[in-house]
């Protein structure tokens, strides 16, 4: 009988955290708040800004001294993008290097040209589509630059081993934009369809919510078992 991914079958339930910090460490965080509700066969999903603070991805834009290359593209961006604050676009050259960054601003440039959206983040990588510019997490780090989690597959694979737990770990954005950036096993095309689909509404709350850490039960007769044979 087929594992059951259905939304009439899933319940998803938000955790409300201590103030996380480069102190802590995602396995015990999702341990000490989900031991008395997950179970084997729930999906753990983490929101990538938290997983990169506990990282020391935080960085605080006043030890940032921007380039004469961060100053000139960051005046040719989008001004809804991170990158359109001259210290996020600098951290967008550290991450991947100036030459990356001058090839996806020429792809940008042919793009808008043609009419053809997104070229830049396309060439440029999730490195730098990661980065959230001030405002965009919870308080004390709600001034600071926000760097995409290093490799986010292995961290929630040691989330894994260490718990037991399917981990997710998110990005997911009021406008319904939902991006798996790491999960501890495989995902099949009509699993990433599904989470992507329930995770719409944005259940995480990272501003004063201090809702970080979401846990998505299946409701139904195999919710004790592993997804990952579908």
């Amino acid at each position: 009988m087929a594992y059951r991914w259905d939304e009439q079958n899933t319940a998803i339930l938000r955790i409300r955290t201590h103030l996380i910090t480069d102190r802590d460490d995602p396995a015990d965080v999702i341990r000490r708040y989900t031991k008395d509700i997950a179970a084997p066969g729930d999906l753990v999903g983490i929101a990538e800004s938290v997983v990169a603070i506990m990282q020391g991805r935080a960085i605080d834009p006043n030890t940032v001294r921007p380039g004469i290359l961060a100053r000139l593209l960051s005046r040719f961006a989008h001004p809804d993008a991170s990158i359109s604050a001259v210290r996020s676009m600098e951290m967008a050259i550290r991450e991947v290097g100036a030459p990356r960054i001058l090839a996806a601003a020429a792809c940008a440039l042919v793009g808008k040209i043609l009419g053809i959206k997104g070229l830049f983040f396309r060439v440029a990588g999730h490195e730098v589509a990661q980065i959230d510019d001030s405002g965009g997490t919870m308080p004390p780090f709600e001034r600071h630059i926000i760097l995409g989690p290093k490799d986010p597959d292995r961290v929630a694979r040691q989330v894994w081993r260490q718990t037991g737990l399917w981990t997710l770990i998110l990005d997911v954005n009021d406008k319904g934009a939902v991006d798996i950036l790491g999960s501890s096993l495989p995902l099949k095309p009509h699993q990433v369809e599904f989470i992507k689909g329930i995770l719409k509404s944005n259940p995480f709350g990272n501003d004063d919510q201090k809702t970080p850490l979401i846990v998505i039960k299946f409701l139904n007769e195999r919710a004790g078992q592993v997804p990952g044979s579908v």
